[in-house]
């Protein structure tokens, strides 16, 4: 197991309240000191706070801005847009969730046959313009670091519609929990939005894989796809399809 993986499941176990060192060992088939080394590691970025014998999570993650989002993983946001575009047919109605690598997919569809249903207004500028699609824009509270709205208004205009596909993104994809966020009002319109859905898709960079830095989530259906690209491992990928994901690996150019 590769140590950005290693960390990505240490702070997942953590997360579920497991904190001793010699457990964790012998669940990752690894050291003790190994172990050691990786909350070590952690600790210096203020993921975990050490304590005797294991670590504790630290308060949630700060949560960056959309464009600060926009700028990491770029090539491999493009790559993982391109690739979901396959799964649209025109004619399709898509729920499209805020996010940075959803802003990157919404950004190809404008010559394409749609209706869109979006609370993403970075999208806005550029959906507006389309010839083809149909655009609903959900209404509600702004949320300034996503450029996106969410809360009661929000939720009851899109139980009044529904969707072939929503596109979604998050800030971790969690086997067996489901995507992660800080907000509890963004999971609540996640949530909505998988359950007005045909299909789920999840666009998520490998960064995102296993990761459980937030405290809010949003479970998957049964069934669902993720989109994501060659960083990913072979181990994520099999944990996610036994899971029940069908598992999409974009290639980066």
């Amino acid at each position: 197991m590769r140590s950005k993986e290693r960390h990505a499941r240490l702070l997942e176990a953590l997360n579920a309240g497991e904190i001793d060192v010699d457990d964790l060992a012998r669940r990752f088939d690894v050291s003790a000191s190994t172990v050691r080394r990786d909350l070590q590691h952690l600790s210096k970025n203020n993921a975990v706070r050490r304590t005797y014998g294991g670590a504790i999570l630290t308060a949630h993650a700060n949560e960056t801005t959309l464009e600060q989002r926009l700028a990491v993983q770029g090539k491999q946001k493009q790559a993982i847009a391109r690739a979901a575009i396959d799964l649209i047919e025109d004619g399709d109605t898509l729920i499209l969730d805020a996010g940075s690598t959803v802003a990157a997919f919404g950004r190809l569809l404008q010559q394409r046959r749609l209706r869109i249903i979006t609370n993403n207004l970075a999208l806005l500028p550029f959906l507006a313009k389309a010839p083809s699609i149909e655009l609903v824009v959900l209404g509600g509270a702004l949320r300034t670091t996503s450029m996106s709205t969410m809360g009661p208004l929000a939720n009851e205009a899109l139980r009044r519609m529904t969707a072939d596909h929503a596109v979604m993104s998050a800030d971790g994809v969690v086997n067996g929990r489901g995507l992660c966020e800080a907000d509890l009002e963004q999971v609540a319109l996640k949530s909505l939005m998988m359950q007005q859905s045909k299909e789920v898709i999840v666009l998520a960079d490998a960064s995102k894989l296993g990761r459980a830095e937030q405290m809010a989530w949003a479970p998957l259906p049964p069934r669902w796809t993720l989109v994501t690209d060659v960083g990913a491992s072979e181990q994520q990928c099999k944990r996610l399809a036994d899971a029940g994901a069908r598992v999409i690996v974009a290639s980066v150019r």
